[in-house]
């Protein structure tokens, strides 16, 4: 190992290290199921924000997107504006409705709860079909995590990809298994801090070794497609014009945050609704800083690496690259690279940590206590709940094991099967109140089968029906889905006086 990856390498142990500390000091405050998974409805506004933009972003927000725009040009940005039109949709309309209404719904702990409350579910088949869903996407997610912190240690340190994403995988479970909600929260606001910084400086120093002037003729001669004209247009992708369907696609990725539990866990968790207020212009403008300057990474890297070209998978690693020519050869200053580096590392982590204790609550308080054994113990439940964030990280592993792994692909079909099965009903249960049960278990299940079908069954020629029409099955999902729940609702019996004296409750805040 040369001196400049030792130095590296120290600032991610020491970085390491330091997340399991954090894990290790919360685990003595976790005394009940509550405050393992909500932290005791005590998070403060910042830590709130942070968190739950830091767990939304994952290793995509610095590999995967910033390797689409690197590859095809500042079009593939529609997606950053969708993020960020959703990103502000559900922190100023659900955030606070959402955590009044989780109050009164018996004080919800899990989104599949809160479904089962709001409801008044007797038969618990919210519970069991929403945990479910929740679980088989949040494995395609959490896989999406380990490949990325794999890419990462094996480009940096040429770590084989299987050691490297078993390293990451072991740290995240660590702290998570230990510390619980509150350790995760911790450690992703310390992460979100430190992705904004990385973010934010790599493009800016490596845009003053370009020189601004240069840019357009140096991207015309790392040969993109149509020109640094057409790659440096919003109206076009990859060289050629963007089709409509293609724009409303990218758009749609927006629709996914009302539906994503990582990030309305948050939510419900936060200390009051003045703390929450705080919240909202913290998170609003982290996600637009972090979204404009990761499409930034992706055109700065392409002229900065220049003459080296990325190609296929490697173009996710324009980030990394950047960092590590950055600072061991234009500057050389190592260890200033190892906690840029360790910013990449830290939006892995935020994620998947998040991804495994909702995973573990679906399995442990809605499943477990909630159906298989409703007399369970605080105890006992913090027992199944660990053992489920372990074998949760395992089957993410084995799935991730593919050294091809697109990161953006598997963060594609998981934000767009969480979306398309919980977005409408969360939105529908806070502003509707003539959704029923009925209708909720139609949404859910509607919302999730299709975006199964049009993504993985090949009905069309062959090919998926996502492949044949290019159109994104978040839009499809999403759309079946809140049909779904209105068509059905209004079929079936209104919901009784009982629950809609709830809903005007927690919309008045008397909770």
């Amino acid at each position: 190992m040369t001196g400049s990856l030792g130095w590296i390498f120290l600032a991610f142990i020491l970085y390491l290290a330091m997340m399991v500390v954090v894990g290790a000091a919360y685990a003595k405050t976790n005394s009940s199921s509550e405050d393992y998974f909500l932290g005791g409805r005590n998070l403060n506004g910042f830590v709130a924000a942070l968190s739950a933009q830091a767990s939304d972003m994952s290793g995509w927000l610095l590999m995967g997107l910033p390797g689409s725009v690197y590859a095809l040009g500042t079009g593939q940005s529609w997606i950053a504006i969708g993020l960020f039109i959703g990103t502000v949709c559900n922190w100023l309309f659900i955030s606070k409705r959402l955590r009044r209404y989780t109050i009164r719904a018996n004080n919800s702990l899990t989104l599949p709860t809160y479904f089962e409350n709001r409801f008044h579910d007797e038969k618990r088949v919210l519970l069991l079909v929403s945990s479910i869903t929740i679980v088989i996407f949040f494995l395609v997610y959490t896989a999406s995590a380990l490949a990325a912190g794999g890419k990462l240690f094996n480009l940096v340190f040429g770590v084989d990809y299987k050691v490297a994403m078993t390293i990451g995988a072991v740290v995240i479970l660590a702290y998570t298994f230990m510390g619980g909600f509150m350790a995760v929260c911790t450690t992703d606001f310390i992460q979100g801090m430190l992705m904004l910084v990385g973010i934010l400086a790599v493009p800016l120093i490596a845009l003053g070794f370009v020189g601004t002037g240069n840019l357009n003729s140096v991207l015309d001669q790392s040969g993109v497609a149509g020109g640094a004209s057409s790659y440096l247009n919003l109206l076009h992708n990859g060289g050629q014009p963007y089709k409509f369907i293609d724009i409303i696609s990218q758009l749609a990725w927006g629709l996914g945050y009302m539906g994503m539990p990582h990030i309305l866990v948050r939510f419900m968790a936060v200390k009051d609704e003045k703390e929450l207020k705080k919240s909202k212009g913290v998170a609003i403008i982290w996600v637009a800083l972090s979204l404009a300057f990761a499409c930034m990474i992706g055109v700065v890297g392409r002229a900065y690496l220049y003459p080296t070209i990325l190609e296929g998978g490697q173009t996710e690693n324009v980030f990394i690259a950047m960092i590590v020519e950055l600072f061991t050869k234009d500057i050389k200053m190592p260890v200033v690279g190892g906690i840029f580096l360790c910013g990449i590392l830290a939006a892995i982590m935020s994620t998947a940590d998040s991804q495994l204790l909702v995973s573990a609550s679906s399995v442990a308080e809605d499943i477990y206590k909630g159906i298989l054994k409703k007399d369970a113990s605080d105890k006992k439940v913090l027992h199944v709940s660990r053992i489920t964030v372990l074998v949760i990280a395992v089957l993410a592993y084995i799935i991730a094991l593919d050294p091809n792994s697109s990161i953006m692909g598997l963060v594609s079909n998981a934000w767009s099967g969480l979306g398309s099965a919980f977005g409408p009903i969360v939105v529908l249960s806070l502003f509707w109140k003539r959704t029923n049960f009925q209708g909720a278990v139609a949404g859910i299940v509607t919302g999730a089968l299709t975006v199964i079908v049009w993504d993985y069954i090949p009905l069309a020629g062959g090919q998926t029906l996502g492949a044949s029409t290019g159109l994104y099955s978040l839009v499809v999902g999403f759309g079946l889905s809140l049909l779904a729940i209105v068509i059905v609702s209004l079929l079936t019996p209104a919901p009784s006086q009982e629950i809609l004296q709830e809903f005007e409750d927690a919309k008045n805040g008397n909770i």
